[in-house]
């Protein structure tokens, strides 16, 4: 029997490698259900064409209406903000590939599991924003959540050689991203190009420019908080600027197991998808003797604290992960556009987090409203920034 899949962000970076799986392993899929923001027309179009899904999911209206003119017979169209979280509750889904990028892909998550339906999750601020939330929802319906970010994956099959009780420490890897070795004194200088030339992996560009301050490894901290259930004084980052080891877990007895492939999302993404069995693929193999020495290096907290603030607004509170997220996202957006210099990227995320008193996160709609306050917060300092240059 094949499974049934509804892929959300279909069109960014995740979504395309996801396709290139379901063509790998065409017997094994349906593709039931397709969603995407829009932004990229012409590419949602020939993924219809290709898989004609039963459902094309589209949240800006009026893409929609140019998409509609397209779409093969039999395949029913849904616009609009409510549009996504219509497809990850589609009765004819088995499992919900979430690759929407930033809190805007917690709402059809959260559908997701309350329908009780399994989620491949690559959208870390779902887990960021709504930890506790989505943990015990999954665990009241029975839905799986199995990561797609690289990291997790990696972590995900670590932790099937032990027991939980037997896990010192959780270490996420980290490239290091464009900056590892430059020197801080001139953050200031640095151009939008430069931060979205990332030395490894190829993403869109706001997780690139997460890699680039680090704040992504901070996103993927408080993740694994929620993923594995470990507190996150018991995740660690290191620095390993060739990306092909993904991750490590260190036992009580001393022992470590680390997980490594190619530096390609097809990897992790035929992981979540196959799980809890694991398939064969002709996927580009990892040649560990042409690549000699692997480098390990220690996080330097100084040059990017960009983690530090993730490890403290987790320990802070439920809604603290939230600010931090909401407020990463505007001032990120707000680089992407040069209104604002690499090094305020993360001076905004600390200015917001200083103005926020945590709260806990009973329901969607509050987890929503602390993302909401967090942008407010942020094109604030923005605001008041720009009129005191």
């Amino acid at each position: 029997m094949r499974q049934r899949l509804a892929l959300l962000g279909a069109t960014g970076s995740i979504g395309r490698s996801c396709l290139e799986v379901l063509r790998h392993h065409p017997e094994r899929f349906e593709l039931v259900a397709v969603g995407a923001l829009g932004s990229r027309l012409e590419e949602l179009a020939a993924i219809v064409a290709e898989f004609r899904p039963r459902l094309v999911a589209v949240v800006d209206e009026a893409a929609a209406r140019a998409l509609g003119r397209a779409l093969p017979a039999g395949a029913e169209l849904v616009s609009g903000p409510d549009a996504l979280r219509l497809a990850a509750i589609h009765p004819g889904v088995d499992r919900v590939v979430a690759a929407v990028v930033g809190a805007a892909g917690l709402p059809p998550v959260h559908a997701a599991l309350a329908a009780g339906k399994d989620v491949a999750l690559a959208n870390k601020e779902s887990l960021v924003v709504a930890g506790r939330l989505l943990t015990e929802l999954a665990a009241s319906t029975g839905a799986a959540i199995v990561p797609i970010d690289s990291e997790h994956v990696a972590l995900h099959q670590a932790l099937r050689a032990g027991r939980p009780e037997e896990v010192r420490r959780l270490v996420l890897t980290a490239s290091g991203g464009p900056f590892l070795h430059r020197d801080p004194a001139t953050f200031a200088a640095i151009r939008k190009d430069e931060a979205l030339r990332h030395p490894t992996w190829s993403m869109g560009a706001k997780i690139t420019i997460d890699s680039a301050t680090l704040v992504n490894k901070g996103l993927e901290l408080i993740e694994a908080r929620w993923l594995f259930g470990i507190a996150g004084e018991r995740v660690d980052v290191l620095v390993h600027p060739q990306s092909l080891v993904h991750s490590f877990v260190e036992w009580v007895d001393g022992s470590w197991i680390a997980q490594l492939s190619v530096n390609d999302m097809i990897f992790p993404i035929q992981y979540a998808l196959a799980w809890p069995e694991r398939w064969e693929n002709e996927f580009p193999r990892l040649a560990l003797a042409e690549f000699g020495a692997l480098e390990f290096l220690p996080l330097d907290e100084a040059k990017f604290p960009s983690v530090a603030l993730a490890r403290a607004a987790l320990a802070s509170g439920e809604s603290a992960p939230a600010v931090f997220n909401g407020a990463n996202e505007v001032a990120v957006r707000a680089f992407l556009d040069e209104r604002l210099p690499f090094p305020a990227i993360v001076d905004t995320i600390r200015a917001v987090l200083e103005r926020h008193d945590p709260h806990p996160v009973g329901s969607l709609e509050e987890a929503l409203g602390w993302d909401a306050w967090a942008r407010r917060a942020a094109e604030q300092h923005l605001a008041a920034r720009s009129l005191s240059r």
